[in-house]
């Protein structure tokens, strides 16, 4: 079989996986349509234990309204990695937390930390098997006719995407430079150390350390986070005193080096810059040598 019938049932199988997830999505019976997706509000907040894993998170206990029949539900996740959803890494009382169950079911909450995350409709998996589909004709028109091919049926849609997304990406990035200049200064403290004991490939053990850190904000939210980049030492710093800076609406936007996020954020326009550039150039490439 040549290339044009392993193409046909590459096709043919995504194709087929696509056409099942766009007619399950038009008749609203995907898993993401069939969620119930609310805001809750976390009502306490139990600080980890220093030592304990990082991977159960912070708990927390959380209060939320099922929007269908108006019934108030009082729950926790009791630091249990994994089984109610997103691992919780910053909290303090009064924070919206996202709360998603199956429709019919508020007992089977699942959390996640972005209360702002609009529902969702379950084209991700069609559109990555479409995805596939195409990129399949493109492989094998690279392989019938030439690498220029290539580098326009990929970089030339993602060009595309870039430009489009453009606007609002350096939106995104005034902001995140504004955010930075706002940042306010209040003393912190690392309450806890957690650690987490891996074996890696080869055999060896490793172990990780995670501070976790409180902060009071200027108008009094008592703020306990996971502090994962940015501290010197972690696993000897454990009732170390330090300054935290955070964004003023958002207690959950923090860094203990505001310098390093200052580069961090520099770095990342540098970053952006470059790969776009990439893409562009290896599409204006391709058109060229057509």
């Amino acid at each position: 079989m040549g290339w044009y019938g392993y193409l046909g049932l590459w096709c043919a199988a995504f194709g087929g996986l696509a056409l099942i997830g766009y007619v399950r999505y038009l008749t609203g019976a995907t898993e993401a349509q069939r969620t119930v997706r609310t805001v809750g509000r976390i009502e306490h907040v139990t600080p980890p234990r220093h030592g304990d894993s990082r991977a159960d998170g912070i708990s927390v206990v959380v209060s939320f309204q099922d929007p269908s029949t108006g019934a108030e539900f009082t729950v926790t996740d009791g630091g249990e990695a994994g089984e109610r959803g997103e691992r919780i890494r910053t909290a303090w009382v009064g924070r919206p937390i996202g709360v998603h169950y199956p429709r019919g079911n508020p007992h089977a909450y699942r959390f996640t930390q972005d209360a702002t995350e609009g529902p969702r409709g379950g084209l991700g998996r069609p559109n990555f098997a479409l995805f596939l589909v195409y990129a399949g004709v493109v492989t094998v028109a690279a392989i019938e006719r030439g690498w220029p091919w290539a580098l326009l049926g990929f970089a030339g849609p993602w060009s595309c995407s870039l430009a489009y997304h453009l606007p609002e990406n350096v939106r995104d990035t005034r902001r995140r430079r504004e955010t930075l200049a706002a940042m306010t200064a209040v003393p912190g403290r690392v309450v806890a150390v957690l650690k987490r004991v891996s074996t890696d490939e080869d055999g060896h053990t490793v172990t990780t350390h995670v501070p976790v850190v409180t902060f009071t904000t200027r108008d009094g939210t008592t703020v306990t986070a996971y502090c994962d980049r940015s501290l010197r030492d972690p696993e000897g710093s454990y009732g170390r005193e330090l300054t935290i800076h955070h964004a003023p609406h958002d207690p959950a936007d923090f860094t203990p080096d505001l310098a390093g996020a200052h580069r961090a954020w520099r770095q990342g326009i540098v970053i952006d810059a470059l790969g776009s550039s990439l893409v562009v150039a290896s599409a204006v490439v391709g058109a060229v040598a057509l």
